[in-house]
């Protein structure tokens, strides 16, 4: 009985050896989604987008052999549960990096993560978490929404306002084109690029009407749409995801607003023409990847994954931002790999990872990408698209950093 009893102990030892082990072999990522609060009208799909990242980046090799193990959580969007589960990320499951949502969340969290010297790479693309000076441990995988926003409202003077017919008799008689934003006051990720947009609409020589209220879950913008049409907008700038986005666009059509609408990324995709209808044509935003299903490096690996670990999701209804969570997953496999091979995997050597890259891409029609120890910023290439005959058609891509170098450098971030 004795010997029997040492045996099973003996066992258990080695189990647990092995388990370790393993564990030692995988590299946790904590990743905080908004699956069922206010912006769960895209988080869903870059959600179900990430897991499908995490699969094929475990099938292809993982980090130099070493299997990702995904903890996503759901955080309704509500920053005490970010900070809540960012402090069992760190304390009891132990990551090595999160990929963050929301950008009030990822703000708030940002003293503790660069306390924390924690690699933190977010779906808000907030101007304020690209300077290392101040943040250094955060990353984000697209071009900021300052720089979006100013890049949108650039294309639409540069191939609108100066070349459409409609408005050929106000530039004759010296008429300043008229803008004005819709956005959720309150919100951080609404506001982030409101003082940019303006400042690049005074640049631009615009005048600047009064801004409107519209809550992240609005149904109804009847209200605010009539108190902008007092102004007479020429372009209405929207910086709320894309359900309050189409409700405000479809508003404006069906009150006889005639102005032009532009939207941040995360109100601009597949659905915005599904729920706008034809009140979405000429509709104009950034996309830094493609859309989902258009010809692009890699679209048939984001498809096939699409199709095997979520065939109840139908193809027709997955969004652009199922690739923008395929970018995100890549980019941060990439700074996986420069720190692993380094035998630095940690968020130190996972931080250098990052500030290594050079002019890469992981194909999916994001641009190159480029991230040094004094800019977080990834690129400065933006691409402007807007809706014709219910399709995304590029048209303009705008480099501010050329175009005004001066002021990207030192101006517009405050840096």
């Amino acid at each position: 009985m004795r010997k029997r009893t040492w045996l099973v102990v003996w066992l258990l030892v080695v189990l647990a050896m092995g388990s370790e082990g393993f564990a030692q072999n995988e590299v946790k990522m904590g990743s905080l989604n908004d699956l069922t609060g206010a912006t769960s009208d895209v988080g869903k799909d870059a959600a179900l987008g990430m897991r499908e990242a995490v699969q094929y980046v475990n099938d292809t090799g993982g980090i130099n052999g070493k299997p990702i193990k995904l903890l996503l959580y759901d955080y309704g969007y509500r920053l005490p549960e970010a900070i809540t589960t960012y402090k069992r990320f760190r304390n009891f499951d132990h990551v090595v990096a999160v990929w963050g949502w929301g950008t009030g969340d990822t703000e708030a969290l940002s003293p503790t993560v660069n306390a924390d010297k924690m690699p933190f790479m977010s779906h808000s693309f907030s101007a304020n978490l690209t300077d290392p000076s101040k943040t250094p441990y955060n990353f984000i995988y697209g071009t900021d929404y300052s720089s979006n926003a100013r890049a949108t409202l650039t294309a639409w003077y540069d191939e609108v306002w100066m070349k459409d017919p409609r408005f050929k008799a106000d530039r004759e008689k010296g008429v300043k084109p008229r803008f004005v934003a819709f956005y959720a006051w309150a919100v951080p990720y609404g506001s982030a690029p409101i003082k940019a947009i303006k400042d690049q609409a005074a640049l631009l020589g615009f005048e600047i009407g009064p801004d409107q209220d519209i809550p992240l879950t609005a149904l109804d913008t009847k209200s605010q749409v009539l108190a902008a049409k007092n102004f007479a907008p020429h372009v209405i700038w929207h910086g709320n995801t894309t359900m309050s986005v189409s409700t405000a666009i479809r508003d404006a059509h069906a009150l006889g607003l005639t102005a032009d609408h532009l939207s941040n990324v995360w109100g601009f995709d597949e659905n915005l023409i599904k729920l706008a209808g034809s009140a979405s044509e000429r509709a104009m935003g950034v996309a830094v990847c493609a859309f989902f299903g258009e010809t692009a490096p890699l679209m048939d690996k984001v498809m096939e994954y699409a199709k095997k670990m979520n065939p109840g999701v139908p193809l027709e209804n997955r969004l652009v931002h199922t690739v923008k969570g395929w970018v995100d997953v890549l980019l941060m496999r990439e700074a996986l790999v420069r720190a692993d091979r380094a035998g630095k995997l940690n968020g130190p050597g996972i931080k250098e990872g990052f500030e290594t890259i050079r002019d890469w891409t992981p194909g999916l029609g994001r641009p190159p990408v480029t991230i040094t120890a004094t800019d977080h910023r990834p690129g400065s290439l933006i691409r402007v698209y807007m809706i014709k005959d219910k399709k995304f058609a590029l048209l303009e891509e705008v480099d501010l950093k050329k175009r005004w170098p001066e002021k990207w450098e030192r101006e517009w971030l405050g840096w």
